[in-house]
């Protein structure tokens, strides 16, 4: 697993949605707005599995 600059381990596989740029990546990738992404990750959690399901239904 990559690590970041302070050496913390980075996972791929969530949406942190409180950091604009990883919601504005995903809102980019599937089409929508940043609300709705944000909306996804109170709803469904931040696994990006998860967020691009619920996003998806929408």
């Amino acid at each position: 697993m990559p690590t970041t600059s302070r050496g913390r381990a980075q996972d791929r596989a969530k949406v942190a949605g409180g950091q604009d740029h990883e919601v504005r990546y995903e809102a980019k990738k599937e089409g929508v707005s940043k609300d709705a992404v944000k909306k996804a990750v109170k709803n469904a959690g931040n696994s990006r599995k998860k967020v691009e399901a619920e996003v998806g239904r929408h």
